[in-house]
């Protein structure tokens, strides 16, 4: 029988794959601004979203937070350096008032996460504390996150179209979910099991919607190719 933290060790592993997969899924966006050199309609939230995020789930998966979590940290850590050159090219082809507006949003992250690193190192004592505190805080970010799909899932619903939601990333935003909820059933983690949980129920929803009206779709897209220019796909991103 396999030991129970070898099990969560193997399932971890695969979430920090699929979770990579997921933090490299806006390559293509960036190959086409640097080649445009221009962002174009493309906006710099999701990013800046992400960044704070995998910031809050690198310090959930310290020592002195949650000990035995470096999987956590691991794949947020390599998630924070993904949305950090994310963001850097997106500064060097936005326009200044673009540019204006990241910069001080990546001042505010900053700010923020000095607060919260002091009151965490501070106020709370002992881990138990530390990790109640900061999780609460990452389970808000990571509904936060998974809430920015509905406005793709309204649009599926009104347009009766699957175009700006490819199913391939849907399907890893489900599997990520579900591979990460096993990861935190496996040794109880309240924070990962409702943040992961949301996430595989978000991607479930998606999924959903995808066959229900994916044979819809061109039919649709025929009618509304002459009336509208496509727009730029959406893009989920998710973190632990």
């Amino acid at each position: 029988m396999v030991n129970p933290d070898t099990a969560r060790t193997i399932v971890g592993i695969i979430g920090n794959i699929i979770s990579f997969g997921l933090f490299c899924s806006p390559i293509p966006t960036f190959v086409q601004i640097c080649k445009k050199k221009s962002v174009e309609e493309f906006k710099p939230d999701p990013y800046l979203a992400t960044l704070l995020n995998c910031m809050m789930w690198v310090l959930y998966g310290l020592p002195f937070v949650h000990p035995d979590s470096l999987l956590v940290v691991t794949i947020n850590g390599g998630g924070f350096v993904i949305e950090l050159i994310y963001v850097a090219i997106f500064f060097v082809y936005a326009d200044s008032q673009k540019r204006k507006r990241m910069f001080l949003w990546l001042l505010f992250e900053a700010a923020f996460m000095g607060i919260i690193v002091a009151i965490t190192m501070l106020v709370f004592h002992g881990t138990k504390n530390r990790t109640l505190f900061v999780g609460l805080l990452c389970i808000v970010f990571n509904i936060i996150m998974y809430a920015s799909p509905l406005t793709v899932i309204r649009q599926v619903i009104r347009t009766k179209s699957v175009k700006y939601m490819p199913f391939s990333l849907s399907l890893a935003n489900f599997a990520n979910g579900i591979v990460w909820s096993t990861y935190a059933l496996i040794k109880f983690d309240a924070n990962i099991l409702i943040s992961n949980g949301l996430g595989a129920l978000s991607g479930a929803a998606q999924l959903i919607l995808y066959a229900t009206y994916h044979k819809s779709t061109p039919k649709v897209e025929e009618r509304e190719e002459e009336k509208q220019q496509q727009k730029p796909p959406e893009v989920q991103l998710s973190g632990v």
